[in-house]
């Protein structure tokens, strides 16, 4: 029997899936979500298949559900539609043809309304939870959009800070000063914007994609690409620290669909680094693929490989491992104690290059600049404090997931979510002895980084299992795994000494850094390396003093996290800025503008000459200050005209600022190569090597090559994230993506276009000189000649219209932001109102401001969570007892407050047509700022993150300062 509902046929008894009968019937105990995955329907994401973050929302009979919990069996008989049939439901409802593809691009009269306004207003960044957000927003009426924090509360992004979604939702343009005049960009140094080139808003290539569906991630691959796939799940040591004494697999091996069992015997024995840097010896080789020994509660100890997701967890759970328990240690503290457990007393320190494994020091860094003792003993002030930061996991909403397979030509392919293709090309080639140019590396869109994915975690132990068995083998970890078994921020404490003058000088600055390196050292030298550098640098101090330790612990891994050390030690030193500013009776902000750095000031933080590398290519902090704080004060005009100063009396208000500064470009060279063609139609296609995952690079690729060659955005098509598309790229971290791969394309650009006007030139027999490039065609001398002509006489003629670009990462510049807050604090209970949010940034020529805005947006949301409630928690027993979202708060919808956007006037000299990075760096001064805010209205110093309610209140209690609960006696 066929039935019509909300528009769509059903076939009672089968799941109708976009108005077709699905082609098979659900499994008992399956999940929607992977039902319709299996169906085809990529566009159907997980998130954490806990019913918390929304990314698999899909309509049943026109609601909105979560897929991930919403078993399949109760779509029998039920009209499903996932983001792909959206458009078609839109047209159904309207009187239209349904079945067209909306992913096509045959205008914008096939998409949704609600996917046509994310597509306009740039409602995403990764992407990855945009399909599940366009899914709910599409059912919203007027009334529901009016409350977005309520009606989005089920659905996350890790990305943007919700303002662009909020545009997107409600159908309304943004703006970067919600209550107040200007775009947030003004000067001359700006160029003005031309349409699809530089400075203009030009939207994602994939925008199209990613809203109907379409765009491809890790796994986002059809069944008939991978025949004979076989699925991958981990064993994990339940025990800190052991010693693997036997593994019996018999019972495993017997259960049906179970191909392998690998363990430590079947693992290579070469050592080395999950961390991924150019050169690999910046990190530790401290790790196996899989080891005899077990270091932290989380750690794989076999891999079982099956037909099926179930019958390779079946195969785990029937797994029998004998455990000699060792001794474990669980803070650095206790670490570095005389006759603690070893966490990798087995290693040569020399071969491992491990600082002193015979007391779990993974680095060490001593340094001091002047005389701190004798300056200290001639202080006017001195403030003295310790600084606690947390764990912090990046939730990026595609969790870690790679395929391994060996293809016809017998060389070995990994499709993987990474954001360094080219280094795990070069990793995998170092741990399985494999030539480079026998392995492919290739990463889809990527759902999110921030730096989590630039590690190997996945890519070895498929790889393992693909050349041992030859079939394709998948692994995925699961929301759980990407909290006890990947990474983290590196937790840091900082005892800071500091001292100023009467006069407003900073005269001493000390820091006793100790970081918590978790298990294993990757990324733990760098992140304590790059720790002390700028946010030490950006003062002009004389007398500076570092003794830093990077320490192994039994818990999990610590690695690279967005920021990289620096929004560790700037939350300290700047919140002992403000203590010093108060100590001496003199406004925080004029106290940072008499000591930050000038341009043409050395920037000195552990070394007493500057980095060489290291130069002003433009300069912006002054300005960011100035916008900063111009700002605060039209947002307490505001208040006081709107009579909202007085919240009541238990509300005390305060404002807090911060700065931060962050080399361009990673330390030691970075690498990029790209190249540039002209195609038939006359359009350009660019092959670059870095990845996108939200980041926005493919975006701006486009935008200096069509700058460079006077075209449009549009018309041109990059590739990327493909190890045989260009020679190396040192991968999307460090903020890279602009300032070295853009470079790279920029440099093929032009060189194209040089190559371009001279062809035409001598086509036409005039001067190169007298050869202009347009959009489309090449004007010599008052002639036009088409684009698709030069390419037909070229190819006639064997010539190769075609660029290359590279670009090495030096000399760097610098980036600069400043972030303000103004808020409320309520003395009765802790509660905490963020009144104004504001961030400038100095990110030089702004390629797309529109993107560049929402980098900064995300990057102020990602750390209001570290600031205010995010923590990975570890038990005394070393586990992670955060492991699922509802355990873990990221800021949804109603937790971010509309910042206020600014950017400096500025245009740097060495980066590509001026431009700047701007990724990381947004995240690093909002803690502190807020922690100075709070101090500014309670006259307290919360000197440990996260910040949250309940510390608020204690702390306000403990200072004697926390007003008597008003309780009311209700009576009846």
């Amino acid at each position: 029997m066929v039935t019509e509902i909300n528009g769509a046929m059903t076939i009672n008894g089968a799941v109708t899936i976009n108005g077709t009968p699905a082609q098979a019937e659900p499994r008992p105990g399956q999940c929607l979500r992977t039902f319709l995955r299996e169906q085809g329907n990529f566009g159907v994401k997980k998130g954490c298949d806990g019913g918390d973050c929304g990314a698999c929302t899909v309509h049943v009979d026109g609601a909105p559900v979560h897929s991930c919990i919403y078993p399949a069996v109760r779509a029998e008989g039920r009209a499903v539609t996932t983001v792909e049939g959206l458009a078609g439901t839109a047209r159904t409802e309207a009187g239209g043809e349904t079945g067209s593809d909306p992913g096509t691009e045959t205008g914008a009269a096939e998409l949704h309304p609600m996917q046509q306004q994310f597509m306009e207003r740039q409602g995403f960044q990764c992407g990855f939870c945009t399909a599940g957000m366009v899914m709910t927003a599409a059912t919203f009426d007027d009334e529901q959009k009016a409350n977005l924090p309520r009606n989005l509360k089920g659905n996350l992004c890790r990305c943007t800070g919700y303002r662009a979604i909020a545009d997107a939702v409600c159908g309304r343009e943004g703006h970067p000063d919600p209550e107040g005049p200007g775009s947030g960009i003004a000067g001359e140094s700006q160029p003005e914007p031309r349409p699809g080139q530089l400075g203009d808003d030009v939207p994602a290539p994939a925008s199209r994609a990613i809203v109907t569906g379409a765009a491809r991630y890790t796994l986002d691959v059809p069944a008939d690409q991978l025949h004979g796939l076989l699925h991958m799940k981990l064993l994990r040591s339940p025990h800190a620290h052991a010693r693997v004494l036997s593994i019996d697999s018999a019972d495993a091996l017997r259960i049906p669909g179970v191909e392998a069992v690998f363990t430590h015997e079947d693992a290579p024995a070469q050592l080395f680094s999950t961390a991924q840097h150019e050169l690999y010896t910046d990190d530790p080789d401290d790790t196996r693929v899989l080891d005899d020994v077990v270091r932290f509660v989380g750690q794989r100890i076999a891999a079982v490989v099956a037909d099926s997701v179930a019958a390779a967890e079946a195969g785990v759970r029937a797994l029998k491992v004998e455990y000699q328990v060792l001794d474990a240690v669980f803070t650095p503290q206790d670490a570095l104690r005389p006759g603690a457990p070893l966490v990798h007393g087995d290693k040569d320190a020399a071969t491992a290059r491990i600082g002193r494994p015979e007391q779990n020091v993974v680095a060490e860094l001593h340094s001091e600049l002047g005389d701190v003792a004798a300056a200290f003993a001639a202080a006017d002030f001195i403030h003295e404090q310790t600084y606690r930061t947390q764990r912090v996991q990046h939730t990026a909403l595609e969790t870690h997931a790679a395929i391994a397979l060996i293809d016809d030509d017998g060389r070995l392919q990994i499709r993987t979510s990474s954001q360094v293709p080219f280094l795990v090309r070069r990793t995998l080639g170092r741990v399985f002895d494999l030539p480079e140019d026998r392995i492919r590396v290739v990463a889809g869109r990527v759902g999110g980084g921030f730096g989590g994915k630039q590690e190997v975690l996945t890519e070895d132990i498929v790889a393992l299992a693909a050349l041992k068995l030859r079939r394709p083998v998948q692994l995925e970890f699961t929301r759980t795994e990407q909290f006890t078994a990947s990474t983290t921020r590196h937790p840091f404490t900082i005892h800071l000494k500091a001292a100023a003058s009467n006069e407003g000088k900073l005269t001493a600055l000390q820091l006793e850094v100790l970081t918590n390196a978790g298990a294993y050292g990757n990324h733990s030298v760098g992140v304590m390396f790059h720790g002390c550098g700028e946010s030490l640098a950006v003062y002009n101090c004389a007398n500076k003093k570092v003794d830093a330790h990077a320490v192994y612990t039994n818990t999990v891994p610590s690695g690279a996290f967005r920021g990289y050390g620096l929004s560790q030690t700037v939350f300290a030193i700047e919140s002992a800025v403000d203590e010093l500013a108060a100590g001496i009776g003199m406004d925080p902000m004029e106290f940072r503008r008499r000591n930050m750095v000038r341009e043409g000031d050395d920037m000195l933080s552990t070394h007493p000459d500057p980095e060489e590398d290291v130069l002003y290519g433009s300069y912006g902090l002054d300005q960011c200050t100035r916008l900063v704080q111009d700002a605060l004060d039209r947002g307490r005009e505001r208040y006081r005209d709107a009579g909202l100063e007085d919240l009541g009396p238990d509300w005390v208000t305060g404002e807090g600022s911060a700065l931060s500064m962050i080399d361009t470009v990673p330390p030691r060279g970075h690498f990029a190569h790209s190249r540039l063609r002209l195609l038939p139609d006359g359009t350009y296609q660019v092959d670059v090597g870095t990845a996108e995952f939200g980041n926005g690079t493919t975006t701006v690729h486009a935008q200096l090559a069509a700058t460079a060659l006077s075209t449009t955005a549009g018309r041109i098509t990059v590739r990327q994230s493909d190890t045989d598309l260009v020679e190396h790229d040192s991968g999307a971290f460090g903020s890279a993506g602009t300032v070295v791969a853009g470079k790279a394309t920029l440099a093929a650009a032009e060189e194209l276009a040089v190559r371009i006007r001279a062809f035409a030139a001598g086509i036409r027999q005039v001067q190169a000189s007298g050869c202009v490039l347009e959009e489309d065609a090449v004007v010599c001398e008052g002639t036009r000649v088409p684009l698709t002509e030069l390419h037909d006489a070229a190819a006639a003629a064997g010539v190769d219209l075609s660029g290359e670009g590279h670009w090495g990462g030096t000399p760097r510049s610098v980036a600069f932001n400043v972030h303000g807050f103004r808020v409320a604090v309520n003395t009765g209970t802790g509660e905490l109102r963020i009144l104004q949010s504001v961030q400038a940034a100095d990110a030089g020529v702004v390629v797309n401001p529109r993107q560049c805005r929402g980098q900064i947006e995300g990057g102020i949301a990602q750390a209001l969570g570290a600031a205010l409630y995010e923590e990975v928690r570890v038990d005394d027993a070393g586990r992670v007892t955060t492991d699922i979202l509802r355990q873990y708060h990221i800021p949804s919808f109603a937790d971010v407050p509309r910042s206020e956007v600014y950017f400096a006037d500025t245009s740097d000299k060495l980066g590509p047509l001026g431009a700047k990075s701007m990724s990381e760096s947004p995240f690093n001064p909002v803690a502190p700022a807020l922690a100075n805010a709070i101090r500014n209205a309670t006259g307290v110093r919360f000197a440990e993150l996260p910040i949250a309610r309940d510390k608020i209140y204690l702390g306000l209690k403990e200072a004697g300062l926390a007003t008597p609960l008003q309780v009311r006696h209700i009576v009846g």
